[in-house]
């Protein structure tokens, strides 16, 4: 049986901030995820780093918490983070009367604001509406997750802790009104391991209350889906808000080669179970012409969904817009009577060290004991030199090193094969769908239409795969970028696509690799 202190369910940027938490301060700790790291909510969100400046006029408690944690990840996590600043905008559409309550709002939750000028505006983001009537400027910024993740469980590593992906919680074992044991299967292998423990911190997101019913304390949450939708370029290169009170299609966040419009907002009773529907499309689609006049008819590369943790009055039935974007910690000894347990709720990625730091906060005092929390001071792997990320930054790597583009295996996101055998090798993995999320792999316009079979000949050559292995992890990458293609699947995107089929149905022949596959662009219904 492995032995050890704390067991932290959820591998997204909550959990992973409080492994690492837990690890600075002396406890050995482990990460359990039933997936890959970051699969979850916090993979599946629009980039976003908050100023705050989205939630100053209707949640100024979640505001105060943006900033504040806004300028300590600009220190510790640069490497994550795009500064592109943000600017929040007034169009004819908007309420003339809510820029000033937006402005006054800031400055009491203290969030940096200035105006300035249209002329100002257009000269920093031509492609905006001209007939846009104010123009603030924030300290917005754009955050790759996976990046900040990874971040984190390095550094926990680094103090002794680690962490399980694809091993999902399937029980626990108490005495005594406390949790002994805690049952997880391997979702790859389907091997049982039973872990003992003196604490569990359930930061499932979304999920929190499936592992509240496993543990037998209820946890009521709401799942708040938002739906996204990847454009094939940045259009815009600080991320743009609407300057009035949170709505669909009224954000615009650059991340990597590409732009992210969102986000809906819609309850749905199953954070496993949802579908993008054309609805939503159509009216961000519809919203985003308002900040950028011509935009429905550019290309849109993929839609995807994700679903926020909302936790506010035992879940109360307020649709997600509704409920406070605060965080909660939940001790499940004076709640529920399970000693050794707390839940984190609620909350956002943007506050993720703040919220793992009050969870863990919790757990010494549950334990006893008194050791402060170090997450803010020490910079995570690769941040401390405080450089942020730079989209040019891969470019200039290969350049420095004298020019490599011949390796390339993503010409989208600048990939190349030492990298795609790194990470391979160091994450154990077969799967290109681990590979995408460490280096952005197939996230680019051609969506992995000329990446995905090289990327699954450096594998077979890494591993020496089994032709029939290599083969079906190539489907199963096309078969993922094809979910999200498929709500978007018109215009330019329907002939990239089209391309893609020549390419892997009529000139590679997966569909006679496995038949239980579906290639891109094949659809049997």
């Amino acid at each position: 049986m492995y032995q050890t202190e704390v067991v932290v369910i959820g591998g997204g940027a909550t959990g992973a901030g409080a492994l690492r938490d837990a690890a600075l301060r002396g406890f050995k700790t482990l990460l359990l995820e039933r997936s890959d790291f970051g699969t979850g909510t916090s993979g599946r969100y629009h980039g976003l780093l908050h100023s705050g400046g989205r939630y100053a006029v209707k949640d100024p408690l979640s505001a105060r918490e943006c900033i504040a944690e806004n300028i300590i990840l600009h220190r510790i996590a640069a490497a994550t983070i795009e500064d592109t600043g943000g600017l929040f905008v007034a169009t004819p559409d908007d309420d003339p009367a809510y820029a000033d309550r937006f402005v006054t709002a800031c400055r009491d939750s203290g969030i940096p604001v200035t105006e300035i000028s249209i002329a100002e505006m257009l000269r920093r983001e031509p492609r905006l509406n001209p007939a846009i009537t104010r123009a603030f400027v924030v300290p917005d910024a754009s955050c790759e997750p996976w990046a900040l993740i990874e971040g984190n469980i390095r550094s926990a590593r680094a103090y002794g802790g680690d962490a399980w992906p694809y091993h999902q919680v399937t029980g626990f074992e108490r005495q005594n009104g406390r949790i002994t044991v805690v049952r997880t299967r391997d979702t790859r292998s389907g091997e049982e391991q039973s872990i003992a423990c003196d604490f569990v911190v359930n930061a499932a997101g979304a999920w929190a209350g499936q592992i509240g019913e496993l543990a037998g304390v209820p946890l009521t949450m709401t799942a708040g889906k938002g739906s996204m939708i990847v454009m094939n370029h940045r259009i815009v290169n600080s991320v743009v808000n609407r300057c009035h009170l949170p709505g669909d299609g009224d954000i615009l966040v650059p991340v990597g080669s590409v732009a992210i419009i969102g986000t809906t907002s819609i309850n749905v009773p199953d954070p496993d179970a949802f579908e993008i529907e054309p609805a939503e499309i159509d009216s961000m689609l519809r919203e985003g012409e308002k900040l950028v006049p011509g935009l429905a008819k550019m290309r849109s590369l993929r839609a995807y969904a994700g679903v926020r943790p909302l936790y506010g009055n035992e879940g109360a039935s307020a649709e997600g817009r509704d409920v406070s974007r605060a965080f909660a910690v939940l001790d499940h000894r004076s709640r529920d009577g399970l000693g050794n347990m707390i839940s984190i709720v609620g909350g956002k990625l943007t506050t993720y060290r703040l919220m793992a730091e009050h969870g863990v906060d919790a757990l010494c005092r549950s334990l006893g004991v008194d050791r402060p929390c170090h997450t803010a001071d020490e910079p995570l792997p690769g941040s401390e030199n405080g450089v942020h990320y730079s989209i040019t930054h891969r470019l200039a790597a290969i350049e420095a090193r004298g020019g490599d583009e011949n390796s390339l295996v993503c010409e989208c996101e600048y990939v190349t094969r030492s990298q795609v055998e790194q990470v391979a090798a160091e994450r154990s993995t077969h799967d290109l769908g681990d590979i995408r999320r460490e280096l952005r792999l197939g996230m680019g316009p051609c969506q992995g239409g000329f990446c995905t079979y090289r990327a699954a000949g450096v594998l077979h050559d890494l591993n020496h795969l089994p032709p029939r292995e290599t083969n079906e992890a190539l489907c199963h990458f096309l078969e993922e970028r094809w979910k999200g293609i498929k709500p978007v699947l018109w215009g330019d995107d329907l002939r990239q696509i089209q391309l893609d089929e020549e390419i892997y149905v009529n000139l590679l022949g997966v569909q006679q690799v496995d038949d239980t596959v579906e290639p891109a662009g094949v659809d049997r219904r």
